[in-house]
């Protein structure tokens, strides 16, 4: 998504900087090209982080196909760079590269899939459960043939993503590790058993 004709739908934001609230009209969706954005909800008063999000995501599509206002809040957490479409330039980028829309499908219902987990560990308030669950989505999407991401980075992003404590993240790290399904050190976490992995987010 690097190539010149997108850059004219390129747009940047600053760290802290807010790129839509919830209830704003929307009429754009966004892919990251750089970056990561935090996607925050209010429920009862209080804002809650619902996730996380980095290059190659993409968030705010339901208000180009639904039409409907934001139903987050997403904010930059670096320097972020995105491209935004609105409704007809999706359409056009879709008719030509269809991989495109492909893309835009297959993470959609990986969103879905994923909602759902989580929303059964969330009922049993099982968070080793979310934990697994976050860290197999997260490999799923590494670039071919990359198994480990650097520990630390991992470690913030699940307690601020989850909203736990980085000592409580870091326990369940460890239980994960002692079950086989991945291992770590002061740098990296790596995945040692992807199927081990995701019999824990059942």
């Amino acid at each position: 998504m690097t190539d010149e004709p997108l850059q004219k739908f390129k747009k940047s934001y600053p760290p802290g900087g807010v790129i839509f609230r919830e209830g704003d009209e929307g009429v754009e969706m966004y892919i990251i090209q750089k970056g990561k954005v935090r996607i925050s909800k209010s429920f009862s008063g209080r804002l809650y982080v619902i996730s996380v999000l980095g290059k190659g995501d993409f968030f705010g599509e339901m208000a180009i196909v639904n039409l409907i206002k934001r139903t987050a809040t997403v904010t930059a957490m670096d320097a972020v760079e995105l491209l935004a479409f609105d409704r007809e330039g999706l359409v056009n980028m879709i008719t030509k590269n269809a991989r495109v829309g492909l893309s835009i499908i297959d993470k959609l219902c990986r969103r879905l899939q994923n909602a759902n987990l989580k929303i059964q560990h969330l009922v049993k308030k099982d968070e080793m459960g979310l934990i697994a669950l976050h860290l197999h989505h997260l490999f799923q999407e590494l670039p071919g043939g990359k198994t480990a991401i650097p520990f630390q980075e991992i470690l913030n992003d699940i307690s601020l993503t989850l909203e736990l404590p980085l000592d409580k993240v870091a326990a369940i790290l460890d239980r994960l590790q002692d079950a086989g399904a991945i291992c770590h050190n002061a740098d990296d976490l790596e995945l040692k058993d992807s199927e081990r992995l995701f019999t824990l987010t059942e």
